[in-house]
């Protein structure tokens, strides 16, 4: 027979899972559907509390609004009675907000108990981030070392990028001819326009102060049919080697197209917003930080543009968020077809989205802003039976000395957008030093 718990031995239960919950060594919290919080520990009030726009942790999908926009959808698009929503999300957080001096990221993984129910974990993933970067570099090599003989294309470079011989592992995988590859810059392994010449060049850079650099995504054949390829780059001369001396690296190119399914699907889940399907705000800052790697060794034009869609809460308020979250996805559309493939495009969170465009200066990143701000208001939203007509507002900032971080140039950008409004919306306003933010 089984034995019924007494109303004392219910009590005693819930007494001993709160002081698990306060002592616990990670941040945990216990949630409502809607995201109210019912139990918190100090820990997890510790890392939430410098997000909180008014100093109160009553509801985590509000506390996190800044930097996990997507997440109220998350928990609503879960159908299952319960599960993992998301494991170790990565968080970035402004360090303006958060008090430290270097970038912060905070892990969030969310379990569904019940309908009623959920548990967040949060924790510091800072310094993992940072082990994750070096361990996914390492896996590259191994994968190479352990994968069959006959699925890799090896290809010598010289100092430029150049392909200096051909071979047959060269044809097996890309089907180009030697008089094509020879001389050529390993960007011909690329869609047209993915890999442009300051890019191609920035790779060897990096090859050189890491010690390899790797990538995945599409790569295209000489027939011109695409692939899903991973492309490492390793120096063949001594690090530290004068750049005056001679230089050659290695490519190795692989095609990966059986594993392109679970990467894209671990990569929506990771690196995407949830509700626009643009890039989240942990791929910004890990592009951004590393653009501004590029941008100290190599001084270039580097620019970001903040847009913000105008009187959004009139919307959300008028139609109703369903109405409100199509108008988002259509601007998202238009943010992609506006900025080019070199450029990263991610929701920083609820009606703010960036675009971050390397090697591209003030002029040419506001002239790509108003484009969009003239595409969108040419063209409304049909939602059901209503007809949304809307404008965006962007901010302009431009990378340069005197700026410490990438946070200090999205400031820059985030108080030429406030400038853009105040002049009335719908219209691009570049920072400058007279803008000061009210």
């Amino acid at each position: 027979m089984n034995a019924i718990a007494t109303p004392e031995q219910d009590q005693n239960d819930y007494e001993a899972l709160l002081q698990f919950l306060y002592i616990a060594p990670i941040g945990l919290a216990q949630i409502g559907p809607d995201g109210e919080i019912v139990m918190i520990n100090a820990l997890c009030a510790q890392l939430l509390m410098p997000l909180s726009r008014d100093g109160g942790l009553n509801n985590l999908f509000v506390a996190l609004e800044e930097v996990a926009p997507d997440l109220r959808y998350r928990v609503g698009d879960f159908e299952a009675s319960s599960g993992m929503i998301c494991d170790a999300m990565h968080l970035y957080v402004d360090t303006s907000r958060s008090g430290r001096r270097d970038a912060q990221v905070l892990s969030l993984s969310l379990l569904k108990l019940d309908q009623e129910r959920c548990m967040a974990v949060l924790g510091d993933a800072t310094q993992a981030v940072r082990r994750e970067r070096e361990l996914r570099q390492s896996q590259a090599w191994i994968h190479t070392l352990v994968a069959g003989l006959t699925d890799y294309a090896l290809v010598p470079l010289d100092d430029q990028g150049r392909c200096q011989e051909w071979n047959a592992g060269i044809e097996r995988v890309t089907g180009f001819a030697p008089s094509l590859v020879q001389g050529a810059s390993y960007s011909i392994f690329y869609p047209p326009d993915a890999m442009e010449a300051w890019r191609a060049t920035d790779r060897l850079h990096e090859a050189d102060h890491n010690g390899w650099s790797f990538d995945e995504g599409w790569r295209q054949r000489a027939d011109g049919t695409r692939y899903w390829g991973s492309c490492l780059i390793a120096p063949m001369h001594e690090a530290g080697q004068p750049k005056t001396s001679q230089r050659s690296y290695s490519l190795i190119l692989r095609d990966i197209s059986d594993r392109r399914e679970a990467a894209e699907a671990l990569r929506r889940s990771l690196w995407t917003d949830h509700l626009t399907g643009l890039s989240n705000r942990r791929v910004l800052f890990e592009t951004a930080e590393l653009e501004l790697q590029r941008w100290r060794r190599a001084p270039r034009p580097m620019s970001v543009v903040m847009i913000d869609a105008d009187h959004f809460k009139r919307i959300n308020d008028r139609f109703g968020h369903p109405v409100g979250d199509a108008v988002l996805r259509h601007l998202a559309t238009a943010l992609l077809t506006t900025f080019g493939p070199n450029s990263t495009v991610a929701r920083l969170g609820g009606e703010e989205f960036v675009a971050l465009m390397p090697s591209t200066g003030t002029d040419d990143a506001a002239a790509a802003a108003l484009r969009l701000c003239r595409a969108v208001a040419a063209q409304a939203v049909q939602v059901g039976d209503h007809t949304i007509a809307y404008t965006v507002s962007a901010g302009v900032a431009t990378m340069d000395a005197g700026l410490a971080n990438v946070e200090a140039l999205l400031e820059r950008a985030d108080i030429a957008v406030y400038a853009a409004k105040a002049a009335g919306r719908n219209r691009v306003t570049c920072w400058a030093p007279s803008l000061i933010k009210a």
